[in-house]
């Protein structure tokens, strides 16, 4: 037995908010208390950790996360935050002449022209005359879409396929082909990139993951890979909980994949109903207000919807779709409701999942409770888009207002976790707490503490794994833990429906950090999974 004691600091846990110390022995929490009885047990303990005020809590989920798409990002070029199409296109010209022939092709990420004065996007044509007609694979920031070279579109053959613009521009079947040469590795090449990604998830606070495998992400034997690699609470990484995407008809052809990826929890993730609001191809009742004469498209229909959660219900895996627009979720719900006319327990019994469901109304709501359905939300999408006169609003209008529903969705009470989509956005869970509690539509905000909450026990409890205590700091519970430096702690404010951030615990509720400032978030100094440090800056 191994055992580890953290005292001097402030312990997140409703089964003793006052305590100020906590005991974990072979992994899992033992105890928890004040410090005068813990200096009693640190003389037993392998460890002592000596917190000097610092916030222990439970470790971070993010619910929907691509591992290597995350790792090859932080590896290749950034274009977050450049304001114009010039200085993107200035960006991938510095950076191809830094490029060795062996390195293979230029891999860059995050434009976003809705934030560009010229709201107009690369070209081919552009990228082919910054790099001398090298390889060139620029994806938008949501990553369903991307702008490509002529080499790349050569070398991938994509001016033939569904989705290929002759401006280079290319979604649905060229961009996978497309992403999918980008992505060519060698196995260790691979094996490093996952982990330096997994590793900074840690560095986080992030115990755990649910990784979003589909074809044209990622391959079925790279999942099973990263699901191998961190399988071991002793790997020393954040676990991988494992999705597939790929759609299926019967429970034989679900058994087929699980029985290439053991340890598979789903046929789910991105297993897309539409793609989308940044590529105009999610699907919407009503076209676009900055294009009108398109309403997105269908990757799926409600038929498929249905046969596809039958058959992963049959094989005892839990099914689910990425649902961007109202379309996609009218058709998601009507097949999920089809398919509970022959299985509603057993659907409500591994809970079933949705993925992102941006707009989802009050009837998709109804529909979703009986079934058991949970969703896997990302806080930081409407922090980066939500904003008056921000892309949600250009490309939808008022319909802006009626997504990322959080306030309605806990008021219903479907089981939601957060997650990042990373690298759509950044695996930085502290911000998408704030994004719940600063929504930019203010009735659709929700307390700190239920944004915490669905960061953390929200994550194990959508993959099914809550039953241990995971996610909350209690005697039995796996120490699955993150330390943090950070400012005390928030009351929400009735009045106002904001958060007020105080230092005061007289209520019993157990103290968070203060995100008030959205440039400062805690520092993450340890983070345990199971009572094994996977970060550890206190070493």
């Amino acid at each position: 037995m191994t055992s580890i004691v953290l005292r001097g600091g402030i312990i997140h846990s409703p089964a003793d908010p006052f305590a100020e110390a906590v005991l974990v022995d072979d992994g899992v929490v033992t105890w928890i208390g004040a410090n005068d009885t813990a200096d009693g047990l640190a003389a037993r303990a392998d460890r002592v950790v000596e917190l000097d005020g610092a916030l222990v809590a439970p470790g971070f989920v993010d619910a929907h996360v691509h591992v290597l798409e995350e790792a090859l990002a932080r590896a290749g070029l950034d274009l977050d935050g450049l304001g114009s199409r010039a200085a993107t296109i200035d960006a991938v010209a510095a950076r191809s002449r830094t490029l060795r022939a062996e390195d293979g092709p230029l891999l860059a990420h995050g434009w976003d022209e809705s934030v560009w004065d010229d709201a107009r996007r690369p070209t081919a044509h552009e990228l082919d005359a910054a790099t001398g007609g090298a390889a060139v694979y620029a994806a938008r920031a949501d990553l369903h879409c991307a702008v490509v070279s002529s080499r790349l579109a050569d070398l991938a053959g994509l001016r033939s396929l569904p989705g290929w613009r002759e401006d280079g521009f290319v979604t649905g079947e060229a961009h996978l082909a497309a992403r999918a040469l980008a992505r060519t590795l060698t196995p260790e090449a691979r094996d490093r990139l996952v982990l330096s990604a997994l590793q900074a998830a840690a560095a986080n606070g992030v115990v755990s993951v649910h990784e979003a495998s589909a074809p044209g992400i990622d391959t079925r034997e790279g999942l099973a890979s990263l699901i191998a690699l961190t399988a071991s609470d002793d790997s020393g990484l954040p676990l991988v909980v494992g999705y597939r995407g790929e759609l299926v008809r019967t429970a034989d052809e679900a058994r087929e994949i699980a029985d290439q990826i053991p340890g598979l929890r789903g046929l789910a993730g991105d297993l897309n109903v539409d793609g989308s609001i940044g590529a105009r191809t999610a699907a919407l009742r009503a076209p676009y207000s900055d294009a009108p004469g398109t309403s997105g498209s269908l990757s799926l229909d409600a038929d498929q919807v249905r046969d596809h959660v039958l058959a992963v219900t049959e094989a005892g895996l839990q099914a689910g779709f990425h649902v961007i627009g109202d379309l996609a979720m009218d058709t998601a719900v009507a097949g999920l409701v089809a398919a509970a006319e022959t299985s509603r327990s057993a659907m409500r019994r591994l809970g079933h999942r949705l993925e992102h469901a941006l707009m989802l109304d009050d009837a998709a709501l109804q529909a979703l409770v009986p079934l058991g359905v949970g969703l896997s939300m990302q806080p930081g999408f409407d922090a980066a888009w939500g904003a008056p006169g921000g892309l949600y609003e250009a490309r939808l209008g008022e319909r802006a207002t009626q997504m990322h529903r959080l306030a309605a969705i806990a008021s219903a009470g479907i089981p939601t976790a957060f997650g990042s989509d990373a690298p759509v956005t950044a695996l930085a869970p502290w911000a998408a707490v704030r994004g719940a509690v600063f929504h930019h539509t203010a009735d659709q905000r929700i307390s700190a503490r239920a944004a915490f909450r669905a960061s953390t026990r929200g994550g194990w409890r959508l993959a099914g794994m809550d039953h241990t205590g995971a996610g909350e700091i209690r005697v039995g519970a796996p120490a699955h833990l993150a330390v943090w430096r950070a400012e005390q702690v928030t009351v929400q404010s009735e009045a106002s429906g904001l958060s007020s951030w105080s230092t005061d615990a007289r209520s019993g509720t157990p103290l968070l950090p203060d995100l008030t400032d959205p440039e400062t978030y805690p520092e993450c100094v340890m983070t345990l999974r199971a009572g094994r440090p996977v970060y550890d800056a206190l070493g």
